[in-house]
């Protein structure tokens, strides 16, 4: 009886003897056709982390973190995951369809399966180019209506987290107060650059496969122009949603043009010219790295050129559609990862 006492004794003190918190986060999983051998895991520029992935694509590391949004990079896309010490995350992913495939599991997941969530629900419910269409008071209660939307979304979601849930419900303002000025921006270009209206123009600009194309070259067809630069990450990020694009309408009446507005930044050379020649190299170097195809072009001053001004583009990317004629279709067109992007070019019987 004493024996089975003490075994019982000593039992209850397992029993109840809780496992401490742990300090850190783990984060593993397998990744098939893996783009990197490393996970890049980075929280502004506060925190920067690499994760190995190994040759099967499995990875396994800990994070001691502060709790809060990362993202994370796979070497060509991203997402966004929540971390807290403590939390135990498991992931898999397929990269040729990385939004369709990634997949969350484990202690604390639940808060990384909403932000996929939150993002999935933005998308659907923000179309850019249909606000575009809008004039300014329609635009303003259709930014009212997104907005009470939004905050109704994360009003149903409280059990998730509430400073996750805190923090988007503060961001909801400036969020949309950031897409109005840039929608009122382009309804603005398109009343300054009306449809119809003949195109500015660019001449003998110097082709990536050798000589020189000009605008005029093409007349006969219609032409998606991509501005862009290799310095800038958003235009980067658009080059796969354009190569699909360009395989989509392959034979068709249309051409692909990308125009690099690359200036000679973020290279420290003896002379401006020294500087520009460096970036024309580098833009040489990521059109073969990425495979680029369509009409690749480097524009002759940049920024000041007379088709970057003429378009009044002061940020990229840009997208422009231009007509068989060098008439205007679109000052602002959509981008290649617009969801419609295919029914809006064949529209116009493309």
């Amino acid at each position: 009886m004493k024996k089975l006492l003490v075994c019982i004794a000593a039992l209850s003190i397992v029993a109840c003897k809780k496992e401490a918190p742990k300090d850190y986060a783990t984060i593993s999983g397998k990744i098939e056709n893996k783009n990197s051998d490393s996970l890049f895991v980075y929280q502004g520029r506060d925190f920067k982390r690499t994760i190995k992935v190994n040759e099967d694509g499995t990875f396994s590391d800990t994070l001691k973190v502060k709790s809060g949004v990362y993202g994370l990079y796979d070497g060509k896309e991203q997402t966004n995951i929540f971390l807290a010490n403590d939390m135990d995350i498991k992931m898999t992913l397929d990269t040729k369809a990385f939004d369709e495939t990634i997949a969350f599991s484990g202690k604390g997941a639940e808060k990384t399966n909403f932000l996929g969530e939150k993002l999935k629900f933005e998308e659907g419910l923000i179309d850019i180019e249909a606000l575009k269409s809008l004039d300014e008071t329609g635009l303003n209660s259709k930014i009212e209506s997104l907005k009470n939307e939004m905050i109704a979304f994360y009003d149903k979601n409280v059990s998730i987290d509430s400073t996750l849930i805190a923090q988007s419900k503060e961001q909801v303002s400036p969020m949309l107060d950031g897409l109005k000025g840039y929608v009122l921006g382009g309804i603005k270009l398109k009343q300054e650059l009306p449809a119809g209206t003949v195109s500015p123009t660019f001449e003998n600009y110097e082709n990536y496969k050798g000589g020189t194309v000009s605008l005029s070259d093409l007349k006969g067809k219609y032409v998606y122009v991509d501005v862009w630069a290799t310095w800038c990450g958003p235009c980067i990020g658009e080059i796969p949603a354009l190569q699909t694009l360009e395989k989509d309408y392959e034979g068709k009446n249309i051409a692909f043009v990308s125009i690099s507005t690359d200036d000679g930044r973020g290279y420290r050379a003896a002379s401006k010219e020294e500087s520009f020649k460096l970036s024309k190299e580098g833009w040489r170097k990521m059109i073969a790295e990425k495979e680029m195809s369509g009409i690749q072009l480097f524009a002759d001053k940049s920024f000041s050129s007379d088709f970057v001004t003429g378009y009044k583009i002061n940020s990229i990317p840009r997208f422009i559609l231009i007509d068989p004629n060098g008439n205007i279709v679109n000052a602002d067109a959509p981008r290649p990862s617009y969801p419609k992007i295919n029914e809006y070019l064949s529209s116009f019987g493309i």
